[in-house]
C-alpha cells in the first residue's frame, strides 16, 4: 500500500525542538521530491521545507530558515522534520507529501503544539 505515516509532534515550550518523521512505504521515497507542509487553524496549508530526489538540495520558507532542518533517511525510506527553536507560530498540523507518478501523496499530519 502507498502511503506516508508521520509521527514525532506533540507539545513543547518555546525554544524547544522536535523531530517529525515520514515513514513512506509502497514506493521508494528517494526518486520523489519530499515535503513538508503546515496548516495552523483558520490559514491555508503551507510548504514549510522541501529536498529534491536523491537530496540533492533542499528549500525553506523564510519563517523557518535557520531553525528547521529536512532531511531523508534512504535505507529506512523515512522523511525527517529536525526543528527547532520553536516559536507559537510554529503551532500547527504538520503534513508530509510526495508528488507521484500518480499524483500527490499525503500523510494523516501531525500536531505540532508550541506553548508555555
Amino acid at each position: 500500500q502507498v502511503q506516508l505515516v508521520e509521527s514525532g509532534g506533540g507539545l513543547v515550550q518555546p525554544g524547544g525542538s522536535l523531530r517529525l518523521s515520514c515513514v513512506a512505504s509502497g514506493f521508494t521515497f528517494s526518486d520523489y521530491r519530499g515535503n513538508w507542509y503546515r496548516q495552523a487553524p483558520g490559514k491555508e496549508r503551507e510548504l514549510v521545507a522541501s529536498v529534491s530526489s536523491f537530496g540533492g538540495s533542499t528549500n525553506y520558507a523564510d519563517s523557518v530558515k535557520g531553525r528547521f532542518t529536512i532531511s531523508r533517511d534512504y535505507d529506512k525510506n523515512i522523511l525527517y522534520l529536525q526543528m527547532n527553536s520553536l516559536k507559537p507560530d510554529d503551532t500547527a498540523v504538520y503534513y508530509c507529501n510526495a508528488f507521484l507518478s500518480t499524483g500527490n501523496l499525503w500523510g494523516q499530519g501531525t500536531q505540532v503544539t508550541i506553548s508555555s
